[in-house]
């Protein structure tokens, strides 16, 4: 063996190899393809019985011998092996490259002579009709112009076929001849606008497209490009996107085929709710959004400067609507609303759209079955409309709509079931923050009358249950100051929450104090000063009817319809702790 010797041992990290004892390569093919005459040794593997290798510090020549006949032999058919597969590689490179730049050429000339293709409006066709995707059907073999937006976008040798959206639906647009010559043929990226004229065509038989035809284009424009490459749209959102991401780009993913169909299962079940208000005889108001009174409990107020007077935005506009019962009836609002809570659940928000709605001379009993009316049915019309129904089943498979009457459990009934069934909460200290143990682990305990349910238990409760729960008859001093007590059993309210499976709570409601002197004694209770309620407590000294009313979390109810799995993917522009952007 030839050359200055190089020890190795394949089985040491050195940071900085030498080739010294104490400093060993680790790859006898590396060391060959640097330096092929070197001479190689290896470190001494310990005979059975012998101790074991030493420390690379305290190693010397004698701890390593001549690299075997056969390893030596192996490492240089490795090494030539690899020669070969470097020179092979290099040779492709130069033919590759070749190639790539020859493709490059090709694709320019291209490009050149598209821009010199110019597409005209043949007038000699007859005129388009300007139509919308959901007016489509009646329109079949007539020459139409249709404008929206390259949803999804396939090409291929001398067609080029477009999945076009414009809001009310989707529609084939197949590009053919001429068309595909074009500059912007050629450069045309998903989420651009155009135009397209041409004769709509049912597909042919064993073929599919939205709403089983196509437009068959004639003449075709772009109104406005969308960027390709790096930039493109299917760079910057997708479903598996991180969720900060899909936040921050929420006008984008506005665009993608689950966020519209949500929004429009959103707006067909707001106008379901509309339409059965009216028939109900139960009349829209619009109340105020900044207000100067509290109903649910200052923590959870948004405060602002109004002229240089303290204002807040409105959690309920509940007191406002007990105010119309005198002059109008029944009364309901879908208003926003606003919570200050720190709670970054799947099924809290800052702010959201909060359908209320106010009732007078009811009972209990007939506050809960209107509830129930009302929300089954709106479930019945939203599922008699083929097109949200088609939506709903296909963001919830197999929904089926709830069976009536609804699930009515006492909260002492309640609180006995979770007992029964080892559902605990976790312990709070005075301040309300929860209790840990000393091994870290949540000290947890039985519910008892009088606990506010946790919300976790809550929901495995209903969950577990899986139907539609009236919660009913709520401790006082968990419930605001204006909900009723039960007669006879004054320190319980006639108060509900609706709870739906996967979501938990989804209404809130109660019947309201109608007596003057007791109100004035809630609000002593609460340590809320009346003045500033004088409007409201005016209700109770001129002419106060038995009435109650509640408030429904829209979100929460499509959380629950269109089975998401936070209510945030349920409004157009989520507000949640951290998040007031875009």
């Amino acid at each position: 063996m030839s050359g200055h010797p190089v020890y190795v041992d394949e089985l040491a990290t050195v940071e900085q190899p030498s080739g010294t004892p104490v400093q060993p390569y680790k790859s006898v093919v590396e060391i060959l393809t640097q330096t092929p005459d070197a001479a190689i040794f290896t470190v001494k593997k310990p005979e059975e019985g012998e101790p074991s290798l030493k420390p690379l510090s305290q190693r010397t020549e004698a701890d390593y011998a001549p690299i075997s006949g056969a390893a030596l032999k192996k490492a240089k058919k490795t090494v030539e092996v690899n020669a070969k597969n470097a020179a092979k590689k290099a040779q492709n490179k130069d033919r590759l490259d070749k190639e790539e730049s020859d493709r490059a050429q090709r694709e320019q000339k291209r490009i050149e002579e598209a821009k010199k293709v110019v597409l005209t409006l043949d007038d000699s066709l007859p005129k388009p009709t300007k139509a919308k995707v959901y007016q489509l059907e009646s329109k079949r073999d007539q020459r139409i112009k249709i404008s929206g937006w390259v949803h999804r976008l396939r090409a291929q040798k001398g067609m080029t076929f477009i999945i076009l959206r414009d809001g009310t639906g989707y529609l084939q647009v197949v590009l053919s001849g001429k068309c595909t010559e074009t500059f912007d043929a050629l450069t045309l990226s998903i989420e651009s606008s155009i135009e397209v004229v041409g004769t709509l065509k049912a597909v042919k038989e064993g073929q599919s497209a939205p709403g089983n035809h196509e437009l068959v284009a004639d003449f075709w424009k772009v109104l406005g490009k969308a960027p390709a490459g790096d930039e493109a749209f299917t760079n910057k959102v997708n479903k598996d996107s991180d969720p900060s991401i899909q936040a921050d780009l929420r006008h984008l993913m506005l665009r993608g085929e689950t966020a519209s169909n949500v929004m429009k299962a959103r707006s067909a079940v707001l106008s379901a709710f509309r339409d059965v208000f009216k028939d109900m005889r139960v009349l829209e108001v619009t109340p105020p959004c900044m207000v100067q009174t509290q109903v649910e409990g200052g923590a959870t107020l948004f405060k602002f400067d109004y002229y240089g007077t303290p204002a807040f935005l409105t959690q309920s506009s509940q007191l406002y609507l007990e105010t119309c019962l005198a002059s109008l009836g029944d009364v309901f609002c879908v208003q926003e609303s606003f919570r200050a809570e720190k709670s970054l659940t799947r099924r809290h928000l800052s702010e959201y759209t909060h359908l209320e709605a106010e009732l007078a001379f009811i009972d209990f009993s007939d506050l809960l079955d209107h509830i129930e009316e009302a929300i089954c049915g709106v479930i019945d019309i939203v599922l008699a409309d083929p097109a949200i129904s088609a939506i709903i089943n296909e963001l919830n498979p197999g929904f089926q709509k709830p069976s009536r009457p609804f699930m009515r459990l006492d909260y002492k009934d309640a609180i006995k079931w979770l007992r029964d069934h080892n559902i605990q909460k976790q312990d709070e200290d005075a301040n309300g923050d929860k209790i840990f143990l000393a091994d870290g682990s949540p000290q947890m305990s039985d519910h008892q009358v009088g606990d506010d349910i946790a919300e976790a238990a809550e929901r495995k409760m209903v969950d577990t249950l899986n139907v539609p729960v009236f919660l009913t008859g709520f401790p006082k001093d968990i419930k605001a100051f204006y909900m009723k007590k039960v007669p006879g059993d004054e320190n319980f309210t006639e108060a509900v929450d609706l709870l739906m499976p996967n979501v938990g709570e989804i209404v809130g409601g109660s019947m309201r104090i109608s007596d003057y002197d007791e109100l004035m004694a809630a609000y002593k209770h609460e340590g809320i000063d009346p003045a500033p309620y004088y409007w409201y407590t005016d209700q109770r000294r001129f002419g106060t009817p038995n009435s109650g009313g509640y408030g429904l979390g829209c979100e929460r109810l499509l959380a629950w319809l269109l089975n998401r799995f936070t209510v945030r993917d349920c409004s157009l522009y989520p507000r949640y702790t951290g998040r007031c952007t875009p």
